[in-house]
């Protein structure tokens, strides 16, 4: 597969928090006539970089990233806005000869994309307001038993520290009187292209050592200080999907006075692997995906060359 080429195949990159997608991706891009798209709920911005950990403005001015730095800290973003602008993406991939890499971790966006969505009802500012207040007061745990008497099959799938996705369940119900996973029942395909994917799944004990290493370069790096500033923002708070992304909660806790600075690194920490044990999770229930335990640019081309080949 050469510069030049391109057929109407979409490929998913895929893994978990510091698996080396983005390093992949590159890589790719260097090989294959290619237009990166972001599938990262984080990336999506801005003003939040090292804590993202996005790639530096060098690397995205010889390798863009498309839907990076597409929304304001304080703005909320859909699935359904997700699939939209991915979906205008891969159309202008195809226009210009290019193949589309979507590449990132956030599984909810991937199942939109490639599943179909669902006729789930939009929030409100009211909606937003209420579950936002009942999460402060009853906590995640709470209202996931909440979840539970309501709509049992997505209590079992929605982990009851995943404060976000619990409340939306709640807040659909509310909003619509049908849970949803009946909602999710009904679901409209948007991607009629065929998929290829692969998925970067380094060893657990290597993902842990790398969050690790990674979280204290961004500290290094200055990401307090890119917190600090996102604090001076009336509009921000930690409420806000954007805040509650792992390691700007906890640092934006440790700036408000509740919690020292080692127990600050360790929560943060502590966090980023619950999130990679999520994806991992996710990732391992996937089939007809090339699986890589490390970066290796070589194999993903020769199985892209020879999907192609057998399209």
């Amino acid at each position: 597969m050469d510069k030049t080429q391109s057929n109407k195949t979409v490929i998913f990159l895929m893994g978990p928090t510091a698996s080396g997608k983005t390093d992949l991706a590159i890589e790719l891009d260097k090989h294959i006539n290619a237009r990166l798209i972001s599938v990262d709920s984080a990336l999506i911005y801005q003003g939040m970089d090292i804590g993202t950990a996005k790639p530096d403005a060098n690397t995205l001015k010889q390798h863009p990233h498309y839907l990076i730095d597409i929304c304001r800290a304080d703005q909320s973003y859909s699935a359904h806005e997700f699939v939209n602008d991915a979906l205008e993406q891969i159309e202008l991939a195809f226009d210009n000869g290019q193949t589309p890499i979507l590449v990132g971790g956030t599984s909810f966006y991937f199942n939109a994309l490639e599943h179909g969505l669902s006729d789930l009802p939009e929030s409100t500012p009211e909606s937003k307001e209420k579950f936002n207040q009942l999460l402060k007061t009853e906590g995640s745990s709470k209202l996931h038993e909440k979840l539970v008497a309501i709509d049992p099959l997505a209590a079992k799938r929605i982990h009851p520290n995943d404060q976000q996705r619990v409340i939306r369940a709640l807040e659909v119900f509310e909003l619509s009187g049908q849970t949803l996973s009946d909602l999710q029942g009904r679901k409209h395909k948007v991607l009629n292209y065929p998929i290829k994917k692969i998925i970067l799944l380094p060893e657990r004990s290597t993902l842990h050592q790398r969050i690790e290493a990674r979280f204290q370069q961004m500290l290094a790096a200055g990401f307090l200080d890119e917190v600090k500033q996102l604090r001076s923002n009336a509009q921000l708070h930690q409420d806000l999907p954007s805040i509650r992304s792992v390691g700007y909660r906890q640092a934006w806790q440790y700036l408000d006075g509740e919690m020292d600075y080692d127990t600050m690194v360790d929560k943060a920490v502590i966090a980023t692997r619950q999130l990679c044990k999520r994806q991992t999770t996710w990732l391992r229930a996937e089939k007809q995906a090339l699986f890589l335990s490390e970066s290796d640019v070589t194999q993903a081309l020769d199985y892209l060359k020879a999907s192609q080949r057998n399209a």
